[in-house]
């Protein structure tokens, strides 16, 4: 399974998910290695308040099995009469059948301490039944007579500490044949619950609240750091359309200084690389124009006719060159300010310059959204590639895809197409496939500097049902937000 893929794919999300995972994990750790602790000490503490219970419920027995007969009642009746004691004691004639709790480590560990216990301290007795049930399940006295039947006095302040209700501890020893010994009490304190959990529901809201304000503190330290960090990156996106964009803000961690200043260095130097380029053929085309009309002129001055001619041809090829790079330098050189471009209707008014009787330029009547680019350029690079197709087909048919974060213009023609060997060299100044003179062969250089210069793409290739298509992608700029 591949995890990037489910992965955030922004910095401040993978930082929050993280950080909410490590939180997780460092819980999970603690808790697991807080409860071992804790449940060590408490088994070890339930075991000495169950013996020292054990201990006085065999006292207990101890004391009424002292007395006579016919006595041991009238001591029960006494003592409810006075409001009762710690125990709930009464002999009945019969085992009572006890509804338990659920079995867990704390109930086990507290009945296996009693039962031992009570054997060794009364070792006369046989049958010994250790159990615990929850009040409102408890019978008493007869196994028809529930807890809550009884008057509140007998055992309501001995058995019930509401409103937890806790689990009621039941002993029943056969003292002789039809003859059992009730003892029911409820554990000391903190034991009395015999709670078994691993983390309360305070806990749980407390590790939520700390995991939250943990959560938002990240949120706000990332969001302030990366925010050099997002212009940084929407600058290097914006490069590409303009060169001379001001230099970022130096801000934010060392780190994100260094790379900054790095970054506005790179743009200016790539500026003054732009800037020397211009002013080198602006340059040669001012030297050049004054050689080239004193050559002009010189050459009136031969007498053969057959050499003025082929004497101008050459200084004719020679401007051609000329203007056609000085072409290829300005029609690549946005210096135009980043706009939202209709590409729709951009596409629109070149398809009515071309629009005639027998060539028809067809674009699907679809809703684009609006684009950022250059649009003198972008206006130039499908004028371009529509003129093209116009010239060498009948018929264009523009093909449209408006994606979220890209734009897909594929422009097929009717044309005799390309051979493949020639697919990649059309991009090549001056290189033509058409036998015309028609064109100096950098329509579709410039078309693609273009696109590049917009971050975008551009490719050719020989459609299957004839003709040449073209596909252009330009990439939507992201806005910081």
């Amino acid at each position: 399974m591949n995890i990037q893929k489910w992965l955030p794919k922004s910095l401040l999300a993978r930082t929050l998910w993280f950080t909410l995972l490590a939180v997780f994990l460092a819980q999970m750790i603690a808790t697991t290695i807080w409860y071992g602790q804790s449940k060590q000490r408490d088994l070890q503490g339930l075991e000495s308040a169950s013996a020292s219970m054990a201990n006085m419920f065999a006292s207990t027995v101890t004391f009424f099995q002292s007395l006579p007969l016919e006595y041991r009642h009238i001591v029960l009746d006494q003592l409810r009469n006075m409001g009762g004691t710690r125990f709930f004691v009464s002999f009945n004639e019969e085992e009572i059948l006890i509804d338990p709790i659920p079995s867990s480590q704390m109930k086990n560990t507290a009945v296996r301490v009693f039962e031992e216990v009570l054997s060794d301290k009364l070792p006369s007795l046989d049958v010994i039944r250790v159990e615990f049930s929850r009040p409102e399940t408890l019978h008493v006295l007869k196994n028809d007579i529930l807890l809550s039947d009884l008057p509140r006095s007998w055992a309501h302040y001995t058995l019930s500490l509401e409103p937890l209700n806790p689990p009621i501890l039941v002993v029943q020893l056969e003292l002789a044949e039809n003859e059992w010994l009730y003892i029911a009490g409820l554990l000391p304190s903190p034991y009395v619950s015999l709670e078994d959990e691993i983390i309360t529901s305070q806990q749980v809201i407390f590790m939520g609240f700390i995991t939250t304000l943990l959560l938002l503190f990240t949120y706000f330290m990332i969001r302030r750091q990366t925010k050099p960090l997002k212009r940084l990156a929407n600058a290097a996106n914006a490069l590409s359309f303009d060169i001379y964009q001001p230099p970022l803000k130096e801000e934010g961690a060392s780190e994100l200084v260094t790379a900054t200043r790095a970054f506005n260095r790179m743009q200016l130097r790539v500026r003054r690389y732009i800037d020397d380029r211009e002013h080198l053929f602006s340059a040669i085309s001012h030297d050049l124009k004054t050689p080239i009309t004193r050559l002009r002129l010189r050459a009136e001055l031969i007498d053969d006719e057959s050499k003025i001619e082929k004497f101008n041809n050459d200084l004719d090829e020679l401007e051609m060159m000329v203007k056609g790079a000085l072409q290829t330098v300005k029609d690549t050189d946005l210096h135009e300010n980043l706009t939202q471009v209709d590409i729709a209707e951009m596409l629109r008014s070149i398809a009515e310059q071309h629009n005639q009787e027998l060539v028809k330029v067809h674009i699907p009547d679809i809703k684009i959204a609006p684009l950022t680019g250059k649009p003198l350029a972008l206006k130039r690079c499908f004028s371009n590639l529509i003129e093209n197709g116009v010239k060498y087909g009948d018929e264009v048919r523009l093909i449209i895809v408006d994606e979220k974060g890209s734009l897909i213009v594929i422009i097929k023609d009717s044309g005799p197409g390309i051979p493949e060997a020639s697919l990649e060299a059309v991009f090549e100044p001056y290189v033509r496939i058409a036998k015309d003179d028609e064109g100096h062969g950098l329509g579709m250089g410039i078309a693609r500097n273009i696109i590049h210069a917009h971050g975008g793409d551009m490719a050719i290739h020989n459609s299957v049902d004839g003709g040449l298509e073209v596909k252009v992608f330009i990439p939507r700029l992201i806005k910081e937000k």
